[in-house]
């Protein structure tokens, strides 16, 4: 029998770690995450009409309603950054954001059939959706410099600053958010499947209290008895930091980032721990 055991690449047991994100399993079971990855980039759109033009078309479209609305009607201003800029680039980088949560906010729920049937680590399924949104990002953010660059030639005074190496940085915060908050909610809809309902809701109040269609700095303004609310909100301090490091304009501040990053680090193990929990009895409850 022992003979046997030193053979055994893993054993599979209800007994968890309270933190378990096993890296020699999932580096075992790569080429599968490889296949999930792919999977989701290829099939999403392949029997659409437009295809992966979805990509362009979803953050083109919203940034000229936030345009034409926040910035033409209610005339809020974005300084020397053109409105639509502006917008486009706090569109790119809260949709990482929010597809990283929807797409990982129903692992469970989602994949209930095939984690009845067969083992693998089940954590492997919000990591595709969390690498194969990058190559979403990825096409958001070719959109975005095109843009950068026209309104460069058109004359406008935009340039990047120093911050710019922080933008990997942002994008892994981003990634443990989306994450973290998307493991936790599936973990719960497992139990109460009306919280499905309530994330779609909730994520479209959450953008506008994460400064996406108009600057810290106008909340600040103009209404400070509740600007902490949008200060205070990780997100918030994420979409600014990619402005201010892109653009050239808003606030940013090493304590604001300081805090992001753990705020980032906290909810992400907040989630594997819930997610680990689960996982043991879900298919009772799904």
């Amino acid at each position: 029998m022992n003979s046997d055991n030193d053979n055994w690449l893993y054993e599979i047991t209800p007994k968890r770690k309270l933190i378990d994100l096993n890296f020699m399993e999932i580096w075992r079971y790569r080429d599968l995450l490889i296949l999930f990855v792919k999977r989701d980039i290829i099939t999403v759109y392949k029997q659409t009409i437009l295809g992966p033009l979805w990509y362009f078309i979803q953050p083109l479209f919203t940034s000229i309603i936030f345009t034409l609305v926040f910035n033409n009607i209610a005339s809020i201003p974005t300084g020397n950054v053109p409105s639509f800029l502006f917008n486009l680039t706090g569109i790119t980088a809260w949709n990482y954001f929010n597809q990283c949560l929807s797409g990982t906010s129903n692992t469970f729920t989602a994949n209930a059939g095939i984690f009845g049937k067969v083992y693998f680590p089940r954590v492997i399924m919000p990591l595709k959706t969390v690498i194969s949104n990058l190559f979403k990002f990825g096409i958001q953010l070719l959109i975005l410099i095109v843009f950068y660059l026209y309104f460069i030639f058109r004359g406008y005074d935009i340039s990047p600053n120093m911050h710019l190496f922080l933008f990997p940085v942002y994008v892994t915060m981003m990634a443990l958010l989306g994450l973290g908050a998307g493991m936790t909610i599936s973990a719960l809809t497992t139990k109460y499947r009306d919280l499905t309902v309530l994330v779609g809701f909730a994520t479209t109040l959450l953008m506008y209290v994460s400064a996406v269609p108009y600057p810290l700095a106008e909340v600040e303004n103009k209404m400070p008895d509740w600007a902490w609310l949008v200060k205070y909100n990780p997100l918030t301090q994420i979409i600014e930091g990619f402005r201010y490091m892109i653009l050239d304009t808003g606030v940013f501040t090493w304590t604001g980032f300081i805090y992001t990053f753990v705020i980032s680090i906290i909810l992400f193990l907040f989630g594997l721990i819930i997610f680990n929990r689960t996982e043991k009895n879900f298919i009772d409850t799904v």
